[in-house]
C-alpha cells in the first residue's frame, strides 16, 4: 500500500481568551478568520488562514495540556485511515478520521481537494 502525500493543515490550541488571540494573529500575522464555530461575537472555536485553530476553553492550562490535535490534509484521505489501521491505529471518539495515536497525540485526516496538497507543498517557506 503506497503513503498518501499530506500537510500539517492545522494545529488546535486551546485559549482562555479566543478573542484576545484571534485579534493577536489578525495584527500581527494577519492571519484572517477561515471559519467558525458558534456565535462569531463568542465563537467556541475559530480557523485562521494560516493553520492555526483555537478552541475556547476558560480553564485552559497555562502550558501543558493547551495542545489538542494536529489537522493533516492528505490527497487521500481513505489512504491515510487505511494505513494507519494496518499500524494497529484505529479512529477515535469523533469518528474514523480522528486517529488516536499510543502516545496520546490525536490526528485528525482531512480530505484535500484536487491538487491541494502537491500545491502546499511547492512551497518553499525559505523562498
Amino acid at each position: 500500500m503506497g503513503a498518501t502525500r499530506a500537510y500539517v493543515e492545522h494545529v488546535a490550541i486551546r485559549v482562555r481568551d479566543i478573542d484576545w488571540h484571534r485579534r493577536f494573529f489578525a495584527e500581527v500575522f494577519g492571519m484572517t478568520i477561515r471559519d467558525v464555530d458558534g456565535d462569531p461575537a463568542a465563537p467556541r472555536q475559530l480557523w485562521t488562514l494560516g493553520g492555526i485553530q483555537l478552541i475556547a476553553d476558560p480553564e485552559a492550562p497555562d502550558t501543558d495540556g493547551r495542545f489538542a490535535h494536529l489537522g493533516v490534509m492528505a490527497d487521500d484521505a481513505e489512504a491515510a485511515i487505511q494505513a494507519a489501521a494496518a499500524r494497529g491505529v484505529r479512529g477515535g471518539a469523533k469518528g474514523r478520521h480522528w486517529l488516536e495515536l499510543p502516545d496520546g497525540l490525536v490526528v485528525e485526516v482531512l480530505q484535500a481537494g484536487q491538487g491541494a496538497v502537491a500545491a502546499a507543498l511547492a512551497v518553499n517557506p525559505r523562498g
